[in-house]
C-alpha cells in the first residue's frame, strides 16, 4: 500500500521524486504544484458526469461509474507514466488525497512503481501556500517612474547576487494598459501564487528579497493579500530618473511592437488622456514618432503613480537620483542604500 506524507515531507520528496496529478485538465490548469505532470483519471467531461451522479444519486453509483469510465484506460496510464517519468518513484495527488490518488497510486504500485501519495492532497498544498504568505520576509521594493528601468535593474542586481522576485515575469504582464504586449498568456491567479511560493522556498527569507513596487493587480492577476500587505509596508528604494532617459527606455521596449497592439493600449488610458493628448498620442504613433507617444503617456502614468507614492510613509522612502543609466553603477549604488544590511 502506498505511504502517505504530509505536506511538508511531501514537496521535500518533490524535489528529487517527480509527481502525478491526477486531477482533471481543468483542475490542472486553474492551478498546481510547480512541476507536476498532468495523467489525469478522468477528462474534464467525465469527471462532471461522475460528479452530477455522486450529488444527484449516490456515492456508490458515482464510483460505479468512475470504474466503467476508468477500466479500459489502466494499461494506458501505466504507459503514459513511465513514459513520463526516470526510475521507479513517484508520487501521486489528488484533490482531497482520497480515491482518486488512492486508486492511482495502487495501480503504479501493480505496476511496480514505488508511489507514495499526498495527505489531504492538492487542498493541504493549498492551504500550505497560504501560510507562506503569512511568514514575515524582508523585502525591498524598487520604485520609480513608469520608464526607470526598475525591471532591468533588478535583473542586474539578481545577476550580481541579490535574491530578487521579478513579478512582472511570474505573472507575464508588466502592470500597465501596455502591459500585455509582447508577453505569454497569463496563468490564472492561483496558479501564481502557487508560483510565487515555490519561488520563495528557494530563498532565505531571513535576508533582503528585491521587488518592484507595484499596484495589487497585474492584468487579470491579483497578488496574494497577505503578501501585498507586507510590500505595502516594506522600506522603498525610488529611483528619481530624468524623463529622457525614461523616454528612451520605452521608445525602447516598446516601438518594434505592431502600431496596432499600441494603439489599442492608449485607447484603455483615453478617460485618462482627454481628447486632446489621446488624439495627439494616436497622431504621433502614426508618424512614427514614439518620443511624443511615450511623452503624452508619461502624462497620465506620472501623475497616477506619484499619487500612489504619497500615500507611503516618508520615512520608510530612500530617493536616489540617476542621471545616467549605467547598470551596474545603479546596482551598486542602490544596494548600498538599502536597509538589512549589505549580504543579508
Amino acid at each position: 500500500m502506498a505511504k502517505a506524507f504530509p505536506i511538508i515531507e511531501f514537496l521535500n520528496k518533490a524535489a528529487s521524486t517527480p509527481v502525478i496529478d491526477v486531477r482533471s485538465e481543468g483542475e490542472f490548469r486553474q492551478g498546481h504544484i510547480p512541476g507536476a505532470i498532468n495523467v489525469p483519471l478522468f477528462s474534464n467531461s467525465e469527471r462532471a458526469v461522475v460528479g452530477t451522479i455522486y450529488k444527484q444519486q449516490s456515492k456508490e453509483l458515482a464510483v460505479q461509474k468512475g470504474l466503467e469510465i476508468v477500466g479500459p484506460k489502466l494499461a494506458s496510464f501505466v504507459q503514459e507514466v513511465k513514459s513520463k517519468i526516470e526510475g521507479k518513484e513517484v508520487l501521486v495527488h489528488c484533490w482531497r488525497g482520497g480515491m482518486r490518488s488512492g486508486s492511482f497510486a495502487w495501480l503504479l504500485e501493480t505496476a511496480g512503481l514505488s508511489t507514495s501519495t499526498l495527505t489531504k492532497g492538492y487542498k493541504a498544498y493549498r492551504a500550505y501556500v497560504q501560510s507562506v504568505f503569512e511568514q514575515p520576509l524582508q523585502l525591498v521594493l524598487l520604485g520609480g517612474k513608469t520608464g526607470s528601468g526598475k525591471t532591468k535593474i533588478l535583473q542586474h542586481l539578481q545577476k550580481n547576487g541579490e535574491q530578487v522576485i521579478d513579478l512582472e515575469a511570474l505573472c507575464s504582464h508588466k502592470g500597465s494598459a501596455f502591459g500585455a504586449i509582447g508577453q505569454e498568456q497569463q496563468c490564472s491567479t492561483e496558479q501564481f501564487e502557487n508560483n510565487l511560493c515555490a519561488l520563495l522556498q528557494t530563498m532565505d527569507t531571513s535576508k533582503k528579497i528585491w521587488i518592484e513596487d507595484e499596484s495589487r493587480n497585474l492584468g487579470a492577476i491579483f497578488l496574494p493579500e497577505k503578501f501585498w500587505q507586507q510590500m505595502k509596508s516594506a522600506p522603498l528604494i525610488f529611483l528619481e530618473v530624468e524623463i529622457d532617459l525614461r523616454i528612451k527606455n520605452l521608445v525602447q521596449d516598446y516601438a518594434s511592437f505592431p502600431k496596432d497592439l499600441l494603439e489599442e493600449s492608449i485607447l484603455r488610458i483615453h478617460k485618462r488622456l482627454g481628447g486632446l493628448q489621446l488624439n495627439q498620442a494616436i497622431e504621433a504613433l502614426a508618424n512614427n514618432d514614439f518620443e511624443r507617444v511615450a511623452e503624452i503617456c508619461l502624462y497620465y502614468y506620472d501623475k497616477a503613480y506619484l499619487n500612489s507614492l504619497s500615500k507611503r510613509k516618508v520615512e520608510s522612502t530612500t530617493t536616489i537620483a540617476i542621471n545616467n543609466f549605467d547598470l551596474e553603477k545603479i546596482t551598486i549604488l542602490i544596494a548600498a542604500q538599502a536597509p538589512y544590511g549589505k549580504g543579508n
